[in-house]
């Protein structure tokens, strides 16, 4: 194989005709360059130049190696240059996936960050419930995933996977603004014990969240109405069908009739899962601007 040393010593010989001269230009001694161009010529099995005491003419040979060399040596060039961007994470690529809501709230910032510190990055983003995206970051596939998990619903994570805390995410009562208690900021779950309720589908952890709440309050939910996608719940409470509790993340800013639950407080966690051993040098400049723009939004739901 050929020495890819050996051959830029090889292009400043022919270019300078002399060894002395080449190894003055690339800080050798004139014996190291002698010594690179012996052990070309074994490499190809043919004699690169007519030597002499008093210089080193190329061959034929020489030249067109010295001339085809070129491309070859600046597409290493190239790749060295890639490979070292890739390195320090100017380059290559990062893969993300986390769930609806905290692609709504949390993800927008994070992704503009680092796109703008690492331009030339191919940043991709998945959308998916915790259990549809676990396997991918196990597989390599992801390098990191938001997840969640309730207070009153806890799951156990891969032991493969490092799974970091960003959010503690409150859980919120919103009423209709017709309801009795609208216009109250904190609520006793048990004086929504007759309502109606409307929650995500049966096997959810909202809907299990929900159930156990309420049972450490003293009754169980009568829910009419179930649906996973949030902006339905909360339209059917704005039409007074029913009250609901949601995270924080899927009630929007401007929500009315959102109330603290007095007492106990469950939160719904959030989490970002990444494997262990991933060394992609893009991932710690993500999980850093996770946790910033986590702590961001934290702020918005501070007791005032």
């Amino acid at each position: 194989m050929l020495n890819p040393i050996h051959l830029r010593t090889l292009q400043e010989c022919v270019r300078t005709g002399s060894f002395a001269e080449a190894g003055r230009m690339l800080g050798y001694t004139a014996s190291a360059v002698s010594q690179q161009m012996v052990l070309l010529e074994r490499a190809i099995g043919a004699p690169l130049f007519e030597r002499s005491a008093r210089s080193a003419r190329s061959t034929a040979l020489a030249l067109r190696l010295a001339d085809r060399s070129r491309d070859a040596l600046g597409a290493l060039d190239s790749l060295e240059r890639e490979v070292r961007a890739m390195v320090v994470g100017e380059e290559g690529g990062l893969r993300l996936a986390s769930f609806a809501t905290a692609n709504s709230r949390v993800l927008p910032d994070v992704l503009a960050a680092v796109i703008s510190q690492r331009p030339n990055a191919e940043v991709q983003l998945d959308e998916g419930e915790p259990d549809e995206v676990v396997d991918g970051v196990l597989d390599g596939v992801l390098d990191a995933a938001l997840v969640f998990e309730y207070d009153l619903d806890p799951r156990q994570w891969p032991i493969e996977l490092c799974a970091e805390e960003l959010l503690a995410e409150p859980l919120r009562v919103v009423l209709p603004s017709s309801h009795r208690l609208a216009g109250r900021s904190r609520v006793e779950l048990p004086d929504l014990a007759r309502d109606n309720w409307i929650c995500t589908r049966q096997d959810t952890a909202g809907a299990r969240s929900l159930v156990r709440l309420a049972a450490a309050a003293g009754f169980a939910p009568r829910i009419t109405f179930r649906s996973n996608d949030y902006s339905v719940i909360r339209d059917l409470v704005r039409r007074d069908l029913g009250v609901a509790i949601l995270p924080a993340l899927a009630i929007p800013r401007e929500q009315q009739g959102v109330a603290r639950i007095i007492g106990f407080e469950p939160h719904r966690r959030v989490k970002v899962l990444h494997r262990k051993q991933n060394s992609n040098p893009l991932l710690p400049v993500a999980l850093e601007f996770l946790a910033k723009s986590c702590t961001a939004v934290a702020s918005e739901w501070e007791q005032p």
